[in-house]
């Protein structure tokens, strides 16, 4: 197998992001948005993606005042009907979608012995099957440019379980199943698969839990602090990149040591 001249190496080449066309969604906030910027300020051309367009074109304007290039598209990831027709309308302004980032996700949380049906199937409806779908809008164009990243936002309870999330950890642990399995179909056509599994991240959530309670979660964390979006986002890069192109079908936790598989 040819080797690469080291002496080629640029922090360029390693980058591999400038001027490829990346898609977030949940785009409008938190994980989304900070992996948006980072791609940006990598050199990618960025299309947001969320039901809000309000904030979309906030973290659009944000982007665009920096010198970046940022698209906002309306999508609801519930919906079937939405991806068809805004990845149709996507591709035909773009062209392509090069890197997938399948970010947004929701939660109802509940004891599952009294946990409704319709909260179990909206939460795999959004973070599981809309994931799907949406990866199986930008394979076709991928596999075309035979180059492609596909990158999901799992979560450690996907891998560890939660009382009270019987349903968000079963769409997580879907995503790290059909991340590898997209990955093995993939992978002769030099298109990535990939999931980053964050652990606790700092939210305004997070900030509302009482000192006992952030006590006995920090107690759990090696690293005794929360992440926080930029851990997320400088994973998505990493994995977006060419210094990445020999890894496939890999789960990063992303969580200061709280679980390792």
């Amino acid at each position: 197998m040819d080797q690469k001249d080291p002496n080629s190496y640029t922090p360029a080449a390693a980058a591999g992001v400038t001027g490829r066309i990346a898609l977030i969604t949940g785009a409008s906030q938190g994980i989304g948005r900070a992996c948006a910027l980072e791609l940006a300020k990598s050199g990618a051309k960025v299309i947001l993606a969320a039901r809000n367009l309000e904030k979309l074109h906030s973290v659009a304007a944000e982007i665009n005042a920096a010198g970046g290039k940022a698209h906002t598209y309306a999508l609801d990831v519930s919906s079937e009907d939405s991806i068809k027709s805004t990845m149709k309308t996507i591709l035909a302004d773009l062209g392509k979608v090069e890197i997938l980032v399948n970010n947004a996700g929701i939660t109802k949380d509940g004891l599952a012995m009294r946990m409704k049906t319709s909260d179990f199937e909206d939460v795999l409806r959004t973070n599981l099957i809309g994931a799907f779908l949406l990866s199986q809008a930008v394979i076709s164009p991928m596999v075309k440019a035979r180059w492609g990243r596909i990158i999901n936002i799992t979560s450690v309870v996907g891998e560890t379980g939660a009382a009270g999330q019987a349903n968000y950890a079963a769409s997580k642990a879907g995503l790290i199943g059909l991340t590898k399995s997209l990955a093995r179909e993939l992978a002769s056509r030099s298109i990535t698969v990939n999931a980053i599994a964050p652990g606790f991240i700092q939210t305004a959530m997070t900030d509302e839990l009482t000192d006992a309670q952030k006590s006995s979660i920090l107690a759990h964390i090696p690293l005794a602090r929360y992440g926080v979006d930029a851990d997320i986002a400088a994973a998505v890069a990493f994995l977006a990149s060419d210094a990445a192109s020999y890894i496939t079908g890999h789960t990063l936790d992303v969580n200061g040591g709280m679980y390792m598989g």
